[in-house]
């Protein structure tokens, strides 16, 4: 019985963890995040204290807040008088066996119990760091997928600037293509206009000339000779006029 009742209580201590862990990986899987705050991560469980090396501590709280400190110890002792009196418990030579086995496993247990169980727990801790150390290195792997993406994600907005950089510089050659051509338009238009105009002026002034040239020649014509005696004597002597004034 005593067994039993120890069996059920460390098993309930146990199994409380347990539906925890299932139902904070329900919540968990629902909100698609864990929420590391309100629902921490399991750690592994330590054995719970027990006295006289197998006997629970909850068997001695349960007496304890009825019968005081002494009340587990007495009903141990009361019960095992109880049973050997009455026969119930026979000590026959297998007890006796059993009885030098305890007392070996007790001094096995004081003797190397502290060096295998140290030698176990680092045995644990080992194994405990190897699974830490994967979930650490795949976290790490995760981050920095994390840090690639982003950089990704920043040359990519680089990309839309050096497009845009280049759309600009195809317009201002665009527009500098456009603006040569204007000029060479204009050039050839201001081109063809001066031709025409120094045109008009050469034709302009050959009329002229032969304009010229035609009343001089046909005013020589008409002047006879007595006209022409007439002007000479006149012109002399309007200069024999000039010179008496001066």
């Amino acid at each position: 019985m005593l067994s039993r009742a120890a069996l059920r209580s460390v098993v309930a201590r146990q199994s409380t963890p347990t539906a925890l862990v299932v139902a904070r990986g329900s919540a968990s899987e629902v909100s698609g995040a864990r929420d590391e705050q309100n629902f921490p991560r399991p750690v592994r469980q330590e054995p719970g204290k027990v006295r006289l090396g197998f006997v629970p501590e909850e068997w001695f709280q349960f007496f304890h807040s009825k019968t005081g400190v002494t009340g587990p110890y007495t009903f141990g002792v009361g019960l095992t008088t109880y049973l050997f009196s009455k026969e119930i418990y026979i000590m026959e030579h297998e007890f006796y066996t059993g009885l030098s086995l305890l007392l070996m496993v007790w001094f096995a247990t004081k003797k190397f119990g502290p060096s295998i169980s140290a030698w176990l727990d680092k045995e644990v801790d080992d194994v405990e760091n190897s699974w830490n150390e994967g979930r650490r290195d795949a976290i790490k792997n995760l981050e920095q997928a994390i840090e690639d993406e982003k950089k990704s994600q920043w040359r990519a907005e680089g990309q839309e600037l050096l497009i845009q950089a280049k759309k600009e510089n195809v317009l201002l050659q665009l527009e500098a293509a456009y603006r040569e051509r204007v000029m060479h338009a204009y050039s050839e238009v201001k081109r063809r206009l001066d031709y025409q105009l120094e045109k008009a002026t050469v034709e302009r002034r050959i009329g002229q000339k032969h304009l010229v040239e035609w009343v001089v020649a046909n005013v020589t014509k008409a002047i006879t000779p007595d006209q022409e005696k007439q002007t000479l004597d006149r012109c002399i002597a309007d200069l024999g006029a000039i010179a008496a004034r001066k």
